[in-house]
């Protein structure tokens, strides 16, 4: 099964991956808080405002190092060892009394826009792929349990905020709407949830349905770590039948001269910078978004982009596992989207 769901996953890039992973979810500091201050109470250390995601920098890449260690343990990627570690970390974090506490967080006043919506997107990534590990490992039901009603809460909160979204956010950093919503469409998937996936299925519909002719000479921006044509491009897709993707293709597709654009990497001049070598993320990204899109493209695409995912992989997996801080607190969870799906998704739906 590893093989045919994950090829370009071999075992000593899995094993890279889920040590830095591994790694990050056990470094506290440096941590960057996103944390509103009410009183004086409320200054408090990480570890005690967020009882399961206080490591790797800041909450949301938390919580994708976790997604990243379980993905890994669910295409059976890591050495035995390694995948004790992962249990033995999942045992002590991942704990209903634990989740309860970021529950409270939530709900608190004042932090109704808390990791909106990038860090929902992955917290409900992280749900999914705990699931699907659980129907392979009975001992991660513990895990998927536990985290079940944090994801729960934030389905609802989707939901909610959507409805009131008017229009979406296009930006090629965390605040990208299109991004969070196919994460989130992956946790409507599995778990069934038709209300949150027909809200996704309206919001895409009424942001994106009457885009033409992307400008997608106007990406990137100096620090995008997402292209936000291609994250559009990849909510429709997975929101409209194949037949109506295709004439939305049509009329969304930039022009050949801008189009160009998307199929070369983009250099990255300093990786210890912490907004620059986003554009690494943004590299590993557009080879994820191509990857999933290539079967829904013209013909005529293919032998192009597949040459583009070769290129983007090349220019930035090394980055994943090695370099600053900055960066390999967060892109190996890129190049685990990039390597392994959407393989790693449609096969669990078959």
């Amino acid at each position: 099964m590893p093989a045919s769901i994950a090829p370009s996953l071999d075992a000593d890039l899995a094993r890279r991956l889920t040590e830095v992973a591994l790694r990050n979810v056990g470094t506290e500091y440096p941590y960057h808080l996103s944390h509103m201050v009410r009183d004086a109470a409320d200054v408090r250390a990480p570890r005690e405002l967020f009882p399961v995601f206080w490591g790797s920098y800041d909450w949301h890449s938390c919580v994708h190092m976790h997604w990243t260690l379980a993905r890994c343990l669910r295409l059976d990627a890591t050495a035995v060892d390694a995948a004790e570690g992962i249990e033995a970390h999942f045992d002590a974090r991942l704990t209903s009394s634990a989740v309860a506490r970021e529950i409270v967080y939530f709900t608190s006043p004042g932090r109704a826009s808390f990791e909106r919506p990038y860090g929902w997107g992955w917290l409900l990534k992280l749900a999914t792929e705990l699931g699907l590990l659980a129907r392979e490992r009975p001992r991660a039901q513990r895990w998927a349990d536990a985290l079940a009603p944090l994801a729960r809460h934030l389905a609802e909160r989707c939901i909610a905020y959507l409805a009131r979204a008017d229009h979406p956010v296009r930006a090629g950093s965390h605040g990208n709407s299109a991004f969070a919503l196919v994460l989130a469409h992956d946790y409507a998937l599995i778990h069934e949830h038709r209300a949150l996936a027909q809200a996704i299925a309206d919001r895409a519909a009424s942001w994106f349905g009457a885009d033409r002719r992307y400008p997608a000479d106007y990406e990137p921006s100096g620090d995008d770590f997402l292209s936000p044509g291609l994250c559009e491009a990849l909510l429709m897709a997975r929101t409209l039948p194949a037949c109506d993707f295709g004439d939305w293709w049509d009329a969304f597709a930039p022009v050949p001269a801008t189009f160009a654009t998307w199929l070369v990497p983009v250099p990255v001049s300093d990786a210890a910078d912490p907004k620059i070598v986003h554009l690494h993320g943004l590299n590993l990204s557009r080879a994820w978004c191509w990857r999933a899109l290539l079967p829904r493209l013209p013909v005529a695409h293919a032998d192009p982009v597949r040459a583009a995912i070769d290129a983007s992989l090349a220019a930035s997996l090394p980055a994943a596992t090695a370099g600053d801080y900055v960066g390999t607190h967060w892109l190996a969870s890129f190049a685990l989207l990039a390597l392994t799906e959407p393989l790693a998704i449609a096969s669990s739906l078959s």
